[in-house]
């Protein structure tokens, strides 16, 4: 689950992390009043939707040469028309692909006097299975364009499970930043407090792009983006409160109610398959035979007839989708179950595309016999690359 940059520095500033003050608003009416409760004289005013790349993006509405969605202002007047020219636009980033994100909420916040912009992040690294700092001198920058062109300027530490950050590792911290005096400090405290909050909190990815160190040789977090380890929220029910779902695919958030595993993709054929990595050989020989497919669904192992049914019609729900194909092998799972969830769909929504079913495994007779008996109009397959081939021929012509 990922959550917006106020939210993120609520959590962090809950475990001693030092953040601007700000405010948040949501409607055009909060936005004087919003302003007139920080002093500036310097008013930062951002846009928050889930996508990077804010500073650098574009409104749609506004055109190529308006400003970006995170604004300096200098007066509270120039705040004020930033905040009411950003709040309900659509916001294109580099991240949020060609039809963007609707700017819902504005955060404005102080303004910080920068002296040193700074990378940070913590993940789990998967060669190693820790925990790992990953620290830059060159903030504000994406990391990936610093790992491209100067590697050497990127650190990563890691993590003992068991010692959790320890004094030596701060040091190291504080060496790849550079730090003297009280920024040192500072960090070294910092560094700890923001493992407590990801390995607490159950993150899996805690980013601060860029943490800053000010003309007095402050440090401060200046942006944050949290991302949390969904099959862990059970434990943390205080954070499911921070959930945006108009940041959400409508059809991701219908399928997470049915406990799916579904991704909306661009492509033109919908899948619907059991287990992670059939669903992904599935996606890959639908493009090996030039087409795309338009979601990754996996209905998992233990799918019932009412599972089934949510994934055929939120597959149909997508406008997008000109064909489909069910790709099923029965361990667990057995194909009966899918067999009925789809029939179900076909008679509740209609079918109007091409539909290929690939049956195999546990009661796959019974399976077979269930969507031959149901009277659908239904292109039977062998084998997968039988499958894929028909569809994309029902699709392309």
């Amino acid at each position: 689950m990922n959550i917006h940059e106020h939210q993120a520095k609520e959590v962090l500033k809950t475990f001693g992390a030092p953040v601007a003050n700000g405010v948040t608003i949501t409607n055009q009416d909060e936005i004087e009043a919003a302003v007139g409760t920080l002093s500036g004289p310097v008013w930062v005013v951002k846009s928050q939707i889930h996508a990077g790349g804010r500073g650098k993006g574009k409104f749609k509405e506004l055109g190529e040469n308006a400003k970006g969605g995170v604004r300096v202002s200098f007066s509270a007047e120039e705040a004020l028309a930033n905040a009411s020219e950003m709040l309900g636009k659509t916001l294109v980033t580099k991240q949020t692909g060609p039809a963007g994100k609707q700017v819902n909420r504005i955060f404005i916040e102080d303004g910080a006097d920068i002296e040193r912009e700074l990378y940070l992040s913590i993940l789990v690294d998967r060669e190693t299975g820790k925990v790992s700092f990953v620290a830059s001198t060159e903030g504000g920058m994406d990391i990936e364009t610093v790992a491209e062109e100067t590697p050497n300027k990127i650190h990563t530490i890691n993590i003992t499970q068991s010692t959790g950050v320890t004094d030596e590792d701060t040091e190291k911290l504080a060496d790849a930043y550079k730090l003297a005096g009280n920024s040192r400090d500072q960090g070294k405290k910092l560094f700890k407090a923001l493992y407590k909050a990801f390995t607490d909190k159950d993150m899996s990815m805690l980013e601060i792009n860029p943490l800053i160190v000010t003309k007095s040789n402050e440090i401060q977090v200046l942006d944050a983006k949290i991302s949390f380890d969904g099959n862990a929220l059970f434990r943390h029910p205080d954070l499911m409160a921070y959930r945006d779902e108009s940041e959400e695919d409508a059809k991701e958030l219908e399928a997470s109610k049915y406990d799916l595993a579904y991704i909306a993709l661009d492509g033109e054929i919908g899948c619907m398959v059991n287990g992670a990595g059939l669903a992904m050989a599935t996606m890959d020989i639908i493009k090996l035979y030039g087409a795309a497919p338009a979601n990754f669904l996996d209905v998992g192992g233990g799918a019932t007839t009412e599972k089934v049914t949510a994934a055929f019609k939120i597959i149909t729900s997508d406008p997008n989708v000109k064909g489909i194909l069910v790709n099923i092998f029965g361990g667990i799972m057995r194909c009966d179950v899918i067999a009925q969830g789809v029939v179900q769909a076909v008679k509740d929504v209609g079918l109007q595309v091409p539909l290929v079913v690939r049956l195999e495994g546990t009661k796959v007779e019974e399976g077979k016999s269930i969507i031959n008996e149901s009277g659908l109009n239904v292109i039977a397959a062998d084998d997968l690359d039988d499958a894929a081939r028909k569809i994309v021929k029902a699709v392309k012509g």
